[in-house]
């Protein structure tokens, strides 16, 4: 019997390009489905996604990321995640979690930002909903409403508070450990998805940070070549 992959689309950032490949790598490592991997870069959405780039965007894909229903054409489920994070558990674990009673499911955080910086000192700004649509399960054929045109021109917070859903009934909560928000939130052990929202350890400034050995781990794995012990959770 065939298994439909898991459709996976990561956010993609050119100052970050190397966050894709390890958060890649992290979730092969643990999976036990079939996934597939489309990276949500700007150059691949020429002429479809025409927005321009605000000044307070951190990332590439701050807005491109509303683009996955249509990459998605509408149909079945698809997973979004930021390039800046590690899955430490099995992918399956989170793509079970969907419930065709809504139609995006993500973490509900409720937490103000410690600093006033982020990576490449880029601005930190604080809104209610932020971080919400960093891991979102999107129920495709319940989302209809964004389409090129809308994500284009829709306002930034209009897009990220899900303000073009019907109503606030239709977001879904997944568990905290699913986008778990690194210096932001104390240390946990069980934490399943970690978010380096600050800055990854692949900028100096956060090599020491939680969970940054992890990520080291599975980059240095990424770049081996030859047999490895038994990947981890295996």
């Amino acid at each position: 019997m065939t298994t439909e992959p898991a459709r996976i689309y990561v956010g993609y950032d050119s100052e970050e390009v190397v966050a894709y490949h390890v958060l890649c790598h992290s979730i092969l490592e643990k999976s036990s489905i079939p996934v597939s991997f489309t990276p949500v870069a700007l150059p691949h959405l020429q002429g479809v996604f025409t927005r321009e780039r605000h000044p307070l965007q951190s990332t590439e894909f701050s807005f491109s990321r509303f683009m996955v229903p249509y990459l998605g054409r509408y149909e079945g489920w698809s997973l979004f995640i930021d390039c800046d994070t590690l899955v430490r558990a099995d992918i399956a674990e989170l793509w079970s979690l969907r419930d065709d009673r809504f139609a995006v499911m993500c973490v509900k955080h409720e937490y103000a930002p410690k600093t006033a910086t982020k990576f490449l000192g880029n601005i930190q700004t604080n809104y209610a909903k932020k971080n919400w649509s960093s891991v979102m399960l999107f129920n495709n054929a319940r989302c209809m409403a964004l389409v090129p045109e809308y994500v284009n021109h829709a306002g930034g917070l209009e897009l990220h508070q899900f303000k073009w859903l019907d109503s606030e009934a239709l977001v879904g909560e997944l568990p905290a450990t699913w986008n778990w928000l690194v210096r932001e939130y104390d240390y946990r052990p069980d934490a399943k998805l970690v978010h380096f929202t600050d800055g990854g350890p692949y900028f100096e400034e956060h090599r020491n940070d939680d969970y940054a050995d992890e990520w080291f781990a599975v980059r240095d794995r990424l770049l081996h070549a030859g047999r490895l012990p038994t990947c981890p959770g295996r």
